[in-house]
């Protein structure tokens, strides 16, 4: 295409974004709606393999039932977590709340999950590309409210190309409306019609109408909706003698974290005290504490063990070999031989691997000569057992333009990730709604190693099948 012609289609793109409600706030004013932009995105979409594509919605509904099984396993988290928490001061205040509340025992039989997990293809070698796990969150998993606004942007775009039948194969997406339905299942299931669901949000909401999505099908469905802070629970949070939770004088049937995931949200000792307090209550929370520690990069590295799968599917051999197929590589940095082995071969090889500490928020892993500088400092330390180190994938690169409201519009050559929504509800030791629910593909110049959407690096993109 010309240069003027893709002019031209970024225009006709930049308004379709903002007609369809794919926004977010200005970056200098991220409290205020006063001024709006359109979240970043990809001109054109990108091609996926349709196998792969198939092969990561399958497999989500194991991945939920493996997360739930993981958080009801306390000898498994213990052992898992042992080594990093000594080392990582984040996690470890994680666990002993966890850790308390397992004391106390559990206010609240009903567990909700709303999860994604994040795939890249892998060009692999003679067998041919392969879907590889990044990672999976099990709290604070954006993007669900925008992703289910973005296919009518690509294929207005298309069609103004002139590229009719590939906008007919843009998926129809909707993931916030699954979300919604399992958070509506658990206030439901709490038993409160007066009873609110509490979105837990951040200090700046840069990116409100992701959530706002989501909300909007919370009140379709009648269940109301209020946006609290930490520094709200700290002031006018408390528990009854039943443990019921109020904030703002409302009664909390569903806790959301859409914070509480870095160790920058819990800015006093008080923001700690106030996630102590939501999950000793019988609010359901979504993640609750055990369901959080699930997530961590540690968890993922043990998974990848010989037989630790098999342990939370003995008899399920399927099950099992469909969430290995999506595994990298994955080892420990523990102290002891085997840690050692894997230091030797990242110093030896540090192009090949990811470094990765218990962070989510994107912005956080560590590559190429950077491995050898961390791993150098602390070599004989136990502080590396609060990394793990993960094989580098390495996709498929197609060129794109990345839409952004103060960027260049000029080719750029991107690599893509794909996520998969989850969701489910626990009531006791039935599973009262287990789906996948969605996806969510973004898309970066391969020119940044890491970095989501929010961070600023990646852009939101959709899947056109191949």
């Amino acid at each position: 295409m010309s240069a003027s012609m893709i002019k031209d289609l970024a225009d006709v793109a930049k308004d379709s974004a903002l007609v369809n409600g794919v926004l977010m706030r200005a970056k200098d004013t991220p409290n205020s709606s006063e001024t709006v932009t359109y979240a970043p995105f990809t001109l054109f979409p990108t091609p996926v393999p349709k196998a792969l594509f198939a092969q990561a919605l399958s497999v989500q509904t194991l991945y939920n039932r493996l997360v739930d099984l993981i958080s009801q396993d306390q000898a498994f988290l213990e052992q898992s977590l042992a080594s990093t928490i000594k080392v990582d001061d984040f996690t470890r205040r994680l666990y002993d709340i966890h850790r308390q509340v397992e004391t106390e025992g559990r206010a609240q039989a009903v567990v909700l999950g709303l999860n994604r997990s994040d795939y890249m293809i892998d060009q692999g070698d003679d067998a041919g590309p392969s879907l590889k796990q990044i990672e999976i969150n099990t709290i604070a998993a954006s993007f669900g409210g925008l992703s289910s606004r973005t296919p009518d942007v690509h294929r207005h775009i298309l069609k103004v190309a002139g590229r009719l039948e590939e906008s007919c194969r843009i998926l129809d997406n909707s993931p916030c409306v699954g979300l919604a339905t399992a958070l509506a299942k658990a206030w439901e299931l709490y038993g409160s019609d007066r009873a609110v669901v509490m979105f837990l949000v951040e200090e700046v909401q840069r990116n409100i109408y992701d959530h706002r999505y989501v909300e909007n099908e919370l009140w379709r469905r009648n269940v109301r909706v209020i946006r609290k802070q930490f520094e709200d629970v700290c002031n006018t949070g408390y528990l009854d003698k039943d443990k019921r939770l109020f904030v703002d004088g409302q009664e909390v049937a569903v806790v959301y974290f859409r914070n509480g995931y870095m160790p920058q949200n819990y800015t006093s000792e008080q923001s700690w005290e106030a996630r102590l307090l939501m999950e000793r209550s019988l609010a359901v929370k979504c993640p609750d504490i055990s369901t959080h520690l699930a997530g961590t990069k540690k968890v993922q590295q043990e998974l990848a063990r010989p037989g630790v799968l098999e342990r939370f599917f003995p008899e399920e051999a399927q099950a099992v070999t469909q969430i290995r197929a999506t595994f990298a590589g994955l080892y420990t940095l523990d102290m002891g031989p085997e840690g050692d082995k894997t230091v030797a071969m990242a110093l030896a090889r540090p192009d090949r691997f990811v470094l990765k500490p218990q962070r989510e928020g994107g912005g956080n892993n560590i590559y190429g000569a950077d491995i050898c500088r961390v791993l150098n400092e602390m070599e004989e330390s136990s502080e590396r057992t609060a990394y793990i180190l993960m094989d580098k994938i390495q996709p498929c690169p197609a060129q794109n333009y990345l839409l952004r409201s103060d960027g260049p519009l000029t080719p750029s050559t991107c690599l893509s990730e794909l996520g998969v929504f989850g969701a489910y509800v626990r009531q006791g030791k039935d599973m009262v709604l287990n789906e996948c629910v969605g996806h969510l593909l973004r898309t970066k110049s391969s020119e940044h190693s890491d970095g989501g959407v929010a961070a600023g690096v990646a852009v939101l993109d959709n899947p056109l099948l191949v």
